[in-house]
This record gives C-alpha cells, structure tokens and sequence, in this order.
C-alpha cells in the first residue's frame, strides 16, 4: 500500500513530502526559489540550503524536485550533456545557469528537457506575453520518467504538471530450501 511518510516544511520555500511506494521511498521536494530581482545572497541562501537537504537523501531513496525554480534553462545544453538533454524551452538567463550548476552538481537529470513536446503541453503558466515552465529534477536511482507534460488550466494562468514514472522492480530473493530435520526419527531404532 502506498502511502505517506511525512511532510517536513523546511522554510518558506521547500517542503519534503515523503512516501513509501512499493519497496521505495520517494522524496518529492516542492521548492520555490527566490525571484530573479532579489539579492543574490537571498538566491545563495536558497540553493544552499536545498543542496545540503538534498544531499542527506540516502542513496537507496528517490527523489523528485519540483517547483518554481525561477530560472530559464533555455532549449540548449552547451556544457550540460549529461543534465540538459536539449529539449528545454527558451533562452537561458543567470538564474538557469544557477539551476543547472545545481543539477551538475548532484548529477540528475531535468526531465522536461528528456522530451521533445509541443509548446502548448511544455508551457505551464502563461499570462499574456509571458510564457514560463516548471524544471523537474529527477534523481533516478531507480525510476525513469516516460513523459513530463502539462494539461488543461488548474487554476487561472496555471497549468497541471504529469509526470509518470516507472519503478523498477528490486528482484525479490526466495529462501533457499532447506529440509527440516525430523527429530521424532531419532526415538527409532533405525536411525
């Protein structure tokens, strides 16, 4: 049964729900970061104290890290092959570079850039001119994302975020068998 851990609010800015599927623990961090106008101590600060929460994870567990990171990525990946896999949206600004130097860093992978999708389903917040997306971070120890992609309106200028993952099974090891001894033969004479 699948079912929640915790919900651990570190600040204003990061909560951790943790949840038990399957054999798995799986941490999703919801984050949101610092507006670009802000001082960069406050970003520092910010990026800081995720990486330190973040790096406590044992390495048995998942996690996933979602939220208004404030930053453009941009569509390319020049000096992140391994982070940004070139399907990203826009142009990148200083921000995303302090978004993916945060992915480099933790070696994971920034699932909306996995995939190639049409602006309409890799947009999720529009208000008028301005079109943004929400950054995924995946830290796949053992899960894959198969797609990440926003639908209809939630609520007004915001669009639902779908991710679905798959877990990979770890394989379960039968007990070798062994045959009981059966002590009330002993009491026989031909034993």
């Amino acid at each position: 049964m699948d079912s929640v851990v915790s919900i651990e609010r570190h600040s204003d800015r990061v909560l951790v729900l943790k949840m038990v599927l399957g054999d798995c623990l799986l941490n999703v961090f919801t984050v949101y970061a610092p507006h670009s106008w802000k001082p960069d101590e406050e970003k520092e600060s910010f990026w800081n104290e995720v990486f330190h929460l973040v790096s406590c994870i044992p390495e048995n567990e998942m996690v996933v890290f979602a939220g208004d990171v404030n930053g453009h990525i941009g569509s390319s990946n020049v000096g992140y092959d391994g982070t940004h896999y070139g399907f990203g949206y826009s142009s990148r600004n200083a921000d995303g570079s302090r978004i993916l130097e945060f992915a480099d860093g933790l070696n994971v992978v920034i699932c909306n850039t996995l995939f190639t999708k049409q602006e309409a389903k890799l947009v999720t917040y529009v208000a008028g001119p301005v079109k943004s997306t929400v950054d995924i971070l995946w830290f796949g120890r053992r899960t894959k994302p198969r797609f990440v992609t926003s639908s209809e309106e939630c609520v007004p200028k915001y669009k639902l975020l779908v991710m679905d993952m798959w877990f990979k099974a770890t394989k379960t090891w039968h007990r070798k068998f062994e045959p009981r001894v059966r002590v009330w033969k002993l009491k026989e004479e031909k034993t």
